[in-house]
C-alpha cells in the first residue's frame, strides 16, 4: 500500500514537474516573440501601406510628431510604437465598413526615429541609423575621426527625465582595453561629441 502511494506521489511530482518546465518554456516562447515584435512606427518612420487591388489607398506616409498616419476614408490611426502586424490589424478591421476584404500590408521603408547623432572632429558629422545594441565605439568607428580629433575628452550626451547627461568617453582608454563600461549601448537622440 505504502508502494503505491510512493509511485502515485513520484508519478503526481514528476507531472508537476513537467508542466512547470512546459509553462517556463512557453514564458521564454512569448518573451522571444515579443523581443521580434518591437514597435517598428515612431515619429518621423516612413510607412508603405499596401492595400491589394486598392491602388487608392495604398500610400507611403510618415509618422507625424503625434505618432499618428493618415489614410485615406480612415483619417488619422495610431501607429507609433505598434508593430507592423499589430498596424497591419488595425486598418484591416477599420477598412471592413468600406471594403469587402481587404488585404493590407504594412512595412517600415525608414526608421528615422531610431537615429543618434555624431558631431564636432569627425569625417561624417550629423545622423546615423541607430543599430541594434550599438555602442559609442561602434558609432565613431562608422563616423571616422579627423587629424585634429581629441580621442581622450569624447563625451556623449543623452537626455534622460528631461535633464541633459554629459558621458566621458576616453576612446584611447577603451581600445586598449581599459575601462569597457565606457562603451556603453546608445538610445535613440543620443549625441556623441568629439572635441
Amino acid at each position: 500500500m505504502k508502494k503505491k502511494a510512493m509511485k502515485l506521489a513520484l508519478l503526481i511530482g514528476m507531472g508537476l514537474l513537467a508542466a512547470t518546465m512546459l509553462a517556463q518554456s512557453s514564458g521564454t516562447d512569448k518573451a522571444e516573440a515579443d523581443k521580434t515584435d518591437k514597435p517598428a512606427g515612431g515619429s518621423d518612420d516612413v510607412l508603405k501601406i499596401t492595400v491589394w487591388k486598392e491602388p487608392d489607398l495604398s500610400e507611403q506616409l510618415p509618422v507625424r510628431p503625434d505618432g499618428k498616419i493618415s489614410m485615406p476614408l480612415l483619417d488619422d490611426i495610431p501607429a507609433a510604437g505598434m508593430t507592423p502586424l499589430l498596424l497591419k490589424d488595425l486598418i484591416t478591421a477599420r477598412l471592413k465598413k468600406y471594403i469587402a476584404d481587404p488585404r493590407v500590408t504594412v512595412v517600415v521603408t525608414a526608421m528615422n526615429s531610431r537615429r543618434i547623432f555624431v558631431s564636432g572632429e569627425v569625417v561624417h558629422t550629423g545622423p546615423m541609423a541607430l543599430l541594434p545594441h550599438m555602442t559609442i565605439l561602434q558609432a565613431l568607428s562608422q563616423a571616422g575621426f579627423t587629424q585634429f580629433a581629441n580621442l581622450k575628452s569624447i563625451y556623449l550626451l543623452r537626455t534622460e527625465n528631461g535633464k541633459q547627461e554629459k558621458i566621458a568617453f576616453n576612446y584611447k582608454e577603451v581600445i586598449k582595453g581599459n575601462h569597457p563600461e565606457q562603451n556603453i549601448v546608445l538610445k535613440p537622440g543620443d549625441t556623441v561629441v568629439v572635441p
